[in-house]
């Protein structure tokens, strides 16, 4: 697994400043006033800082933007970098600064000067996410370990306790790129399943049910999707136990490791992008890690299907009738919409299984809602207003783009089949919605279910500004942070004796 860069908070030590080899980072207020670090750093650099500040370039920058000074005079520094942010800044503000300063730097260490700044832990943050880099498969350098990140702050043994629960965020959020990320030949489907299963050591409780395990639980729309691969298809249950005797709240992720589309074959064009089909999966497979990391005191249970999509003489045909668990019979008339034929079967046996408070599944689904939403916002639809206003909250606190989708009659109506219970699709017009509305027919009418489907935010060819270009971890941040809004106890309010 990729590691973030390490990052330790240390007593401000404004000496220590012309000596440090590497990037150094400071924040100015958006009026150009200068902090004390600031002002320190501008003396050594014999007055560039201000020079840089009071110039029309700072003016033009928006708030949490950065102006670099390369190789400053008065420093052993190779850049100075600036960055621009409120006195009290808003959370994606502080970690779009960050974020910037570590697109700067580059390799090279960073130090930043946090003094007493506002949402500190945020700015951290957002340098550690945009610090990844995945080079697994580069032989021209071999990857050497992250540069270190140092933090200058008036409190450092706070703002490292502040930063903790960070830190296993952006572990998991690094877990998710990973997965996202691989190519195909290496992310199988059993490869999957043993880097989970490696959940473990984390104390999380892992399950690997294979294929044999799926015909006897009637898992036959999975398995149809599988069934023209040479890669056994399974599903990985995944279970942390943190909270009381309660029910678990459930994830669910579609995890196709590569998709052609079956005999529905998909263009040749764009198709090596079809690695991030288990975006889903890979997302699930972050929270549960930060969970576990962060020791949260909630119960989660995440469930994902295993396959690869692949045409051949044994794989499903157009026009073909499945039964899946739940008994309703699906005729398949795009073997290239495989996605949902996975998860209704999942979907099925986690809430046969666990009788889950709730239940949120996540697949990199449809090509509509990436014209609807571009890549800004992933597409929120749910039966249930208290618990997706939960999450559409979660997502706005953390920064990540979600938009609630309509659900009604009218779509389901496009699924009626003339041989079976309903077809996997609905025809072109809302793409999006009729794929939600075939999963809602797999939802017990008691379970409030949300279904995201992330596939224009899972992996973003020009990055955002949290993540290099690839796999962006979308997800991770909002789920874990819904978790616990949502599912763990408040922390006691301290009192004292009047």
């Amino acid at each position: 697994m990729t590691a973030p860069a390490p990052v330790r908070f240390v007593e401000t030590d404004l000496d220590a400043l012309a000596a440090f080899d590497g990037v150094i980072a400071c924040f100015v207020a958006t009026d150009g006033t200068l902090g004390v670090e600031a002002r320190r750093l501008n003396r050594l650099t014999k007055g560039a800082v201000k020079r840089a500040v009071d110039s029309p370039a700072f003016d033009k920058l928006d708030a949490g933007d950065v102006l670099d000074l390369g190789f400053p005079a008065g420093v052993a520094a190779t850049t100075v970098a600036i960055a621009k942010l409120d006195r009290r800044p808003h959370m994606m503000k502080a970690m779009g600064a960050g974020a910037a300063v570590a697109k700067l730097r580059g390799s090279r260490d960073l130090l930043i000067l946090g003094g007493t700044l506002r949402r500190l832990t945020d700015a951290v943050l957002g340098a550690t996410l945009r610090g990844y880099d995945f080079s697994d498969h580069k032989t021209g350098d071999k990857k050497s370990p992250a540069a270190a990140v140092t933090v200058m702050t008036s409190r450092p043994d706070e703002a490292e306790t502040a930063f903790a629960d960070a830190r296993a965020v952006a572990e998991g959020v690094f877990f998710t790129r990973d997965l996202v990320n691989e190519p195909a030949n290496v992310l199988t489907t059993a490869e999957f399943a043993t880097r989970l299963e490696a959940l473990t050591d984390l104390g999380v409780k892992v399950e690997v049910l294979e294929e044999a395990d799926l015909e006897k639980l009637g898992m036959r729309t999975l398995l149809a999707v599988g069934q023209g691969s040479e890669s056994p298809s399974k599903v990985v249950v995944m279970e942390w136990n943190g909270g009381a005797d309660e029910k678990p709240f459930a994830l669910i992720g579609k995890g196709v490791v590569f998709d052609t589309g079956g005999i529905s074959i998909k263009p040749s064009a764009g198709m090596e992008d079809m690695t991030m089909d288990m975006g889903g999966a890979g997302t699930v497979a972050g929270v549960m890690h930060t969970l576990a990391r962060r020791k949260a005191r909630a119960n989660v249970v995440a469930l994902v299907g295993l396959v690869e999509n692949m045409p051949d003489g044994r794989a499903t045909r157009p026009g073909d009738v499945v039964a899946s668990m739940k008994g309703d019979t699906v005729e398949i008339i795009n073997t290239d919409a495989e996605g949902r034929l996975v998860l209704c079967d999942v979907m099925w046996y986690a809430q046969e299984r666990f009788q889950p408070t709730g239940m949120i599944d996540l697949a990199t689904l449809t090509g509509a809602i990436v014209v609807g939403l571009g890549h800004e916002n992933a597409g929120v639809f749910s039966n249930n207003d208290t618990l997706c206003d939960a999450f559409l909250k979660a997502a706005k606190d953390t920064g990540e783009g979600a938009w609630r989708m309509p659900l009604g009659d009218a779509y389901d109506k496009l699924l009626k089949s003339r041989v079976a219970d309903m077809k996997n699709i609905g025809g072109r017009p809302a793409g999006s919605i009729t794929a939600a509305q075939f999963l809602l027919r797999f939802v017990r009418d008691d379970t409030p279910w949300i279904h995201l489907d992330i596939a224009g935010v899972a992996s973003v060819s020009g990055g955002t500004a949290l993540a290099p270009a690839g796999a962006t971890g979308w997800g991770v941040r909002a789920l874990d942070r819904l978790i616990r809004d949502r599912f763990e106890p408040k922390p006691e309010a301290d009192s004292t004796d009047g």
